[in-house]
């Protein structure tokens, strides 16, 4: 009888293919697992980087928050007296320890930027409408924290206190020419990403470096097919990044549509990116791309705000942080540092 008509000797070699099979997978399964953890990487020994939402603002609570809260009726008692997006807010989020401060942008009627979040008036300011459908001229004689309340109205610390303090994007980046910026362009509208190209288009080199811009896909997308030397990131662009990145980076190679970006990870997905946290941030600054870790799952721009937030921060993290609240979390920064000379 031949050898293959054995059912014996069928099973024993089939037995033997298998234990090969199994014995390739293991390494292979182990090879996989060390080119990509982190726990055979140290960490680099630089602190993490602090990102200043909106500068030093007033905060309030997600639960409960929807695309159409009005976050300024549900601040949280004021600790300190600044109002986001405006030029003394930036100030005192880097007087308190930012490496970078995020704004956000609006067009005007008269076609230029200013730096606020809502498309609408109506909550945080006392005009009424939309930002583009008014002058520039007119927008700064807006009282912006007028709407502010923590006390469901009874209340309003800010009111009269904010005349005049809706800056333009060229003030700020007068005023903080060599500081490092994150420009939120807050439409869909691909006029307004050529608006803004049109602008830093005419920055010196040196301080065009220290800019990031983010938004909608459209108006990011015209911004890059202009200079694209800018690091830039929207969803499409992370998505795209992030789907590559799973297909391949266990093999320790960074897609293309990762180059020269900056990537907002949520913290509740991170842990399963090849390679996280130290492998990946070394990885993505490999090819210019900045990492920023967001709070929970990145919905509605949760913060690293405190120190029970700053804990849940990987041992060694070193790429860059979210927060509302700078002026409470560079204090825990320093204080890890301190510990770990």
């Amino acid at each position: 009888m031949p050898d293959s008509a054995n059912p014996r000797r069928r099973l024993a070699g089939w037995r033997r293919a298998l234990a090969i099979a199994t014995g390739v997978g293991v390494l292979l399964a182990g090879g996989v697992y060390l080119h990509n953890s982190s726990r055979l990487t140290g960490p680099s020994g630089d602190p993490p980087l602090l990102l200043a939402h909106r500068g030093l603002g007033q905060t309030f609570p997600f639960d409960g928050i929807t695309n159409d809260t009005c976050t300024a009726e549900r601040i949280f008692p004021p600790e300190h007296p600044y109002l986001e997006n405006t030029v003394e807010s930036i100030e005192a989020a880097f007087a308190a320890g930012a490496d970078v401060v995020e704004v956000d942008i609006q067009l005007t009627r008269d076609d230029r930027l200013v730096v606020f979040h809502d498309h609408e008036l109506e909550c945080r300011t006392d005009g009424t409408g939309r930002v583009r459908d008014h002058t520039v001229a007119q927008l700064q004689a807006l009282d912006i924290g007028y709407g502010y309340t923590a006390d469901g109205g009874a209340t309003f610390p800010f009111r009269g206190e904010g005349v005049g303090l809706m800056p333009t994007l060229e003030e700020v980046l007068t005023t903080f020419a060599d500081r490092e910026l994150l420009i939120d362009v807050k439409s869909a509208d691909p006029v307004e990403g050529e608006r803004l190209a049109d602008y830093l288009d005419q920055l010196p080199p040196a301080q065009l470096e220290l800019l990031t811009v983010y938004g909608g896909d459209a108006p990011v997308a015209a911004l890059s097919a202009r200079l694209p030397q800018v690091r830039v990131l929207s969803r499409e662009m992370l998505e795209r990044c992030l789907l590559r990145y799973v297909a391949v980076g266990w093999t320790g190679r960074t897609p293309v549509a990762c180059r020269n970006r900056q990537l907002h990870i949520p913290e509740a997905y991170a842990p399963w990116l090849w390679g996280w946290p130290h492998r990946f941030v070394e990885r993505m600054e490999r090819h210019d791309t900045r990492v920023i870790l967001v709070a929970g799952d990145g919905g509605f721009s949760e913060g690293f705000d405190s120190r029970a937030d700053w804990q849940r921060i990987p041992a060694g993290y070193s790429g860059g942080v979210w927060s509302n609240r700078v002026d409470l979390v560079a204090p825990l920064r320093e204080q890890g540092q301190s510990a770990a000379q």
